[in-house]
């Protein structure tokens, strides 16, 4: 009796941990439906939709806007173009940082909204032909320290939820330490 009821609190317990990253990542799942999908390959930016429809000569238009930039026209515009199941407009020579996308449909509504980051190109090796060659590479932003080298910055939720987890797990280990240090009590 005394160890199913052990397994069934264990369980529960369990449980609750597992389901709380899902609870904590329901609203970032929803932040992807936004109606656009934004890409970048080296200093291009592309932007694809399927939520404008046509009026016969447009679909509408995209902004591409950077840090500290704060209305769709502040930013870089370009037309959508395609076809009614598909439209999309791109820019070159983007430079490194962090950008958001807009798109706007010819009829004033708006597509979708997407940040994304353009990193730096990647260093190239260099190889010297001098007597005794030697190839050189360097890191373009050097080492990337602070949460053990993470790329991805998150959030403030994360954090806090990932802390909720620790002290969870803590409480957890520490009450079950001690109700089994005390097999008199149930």
């Amino acid at each position: 009796m005394r160890t199913t009821q052990t397994f069934l609190r264990s369980g529960l317990t369990v449980a609750a941990a597992a389901a709380l990253p899902l609870a904590l990542a329901a609203p970032a799942a929803v932040a992807w439906g936004s109606g656009i999908s934004v890409s970048t390959s080296g200093t291009t930016v592309s932007v694809t939709t399927s939520a404008c429809p046509s009026n016969g000569s447009s679909f509408g238009d995209a902004s591409l806007l950077s840090n500290g930039q704060a209305n769709f026209a502040q930013g870089r515009q370009m037309s959508l173009t395609g076809t009614s199941t598909s439209q999309s407009a791109s820019w070159t020579g983007v430079g490194p940082g962090t950008y958001t996308v807009i798109v706007v449909c010819q009829d004033g509504s708006t597509a979708g909204t997407q940040s994304i980051i353009v990193s730096a190109p990647a260093a190239t090796p260099t190889i010297s032909t001098t007597t005794t060659p030697t190839a050189t590479a360097s890191p373009s932003r050097g080492v990337m320290g602070g949460l053990g080298g993470a790329v991805k910055d998150y959030g403030t939720a994360t954090v806090v939820g990932g802390g909720a987890l620790v002290v969870t797990g803590t409480v957890a280990a520490a009450w079950f330490l001690r109700r089994r240090s005390k097999p008199h009590r149930l």
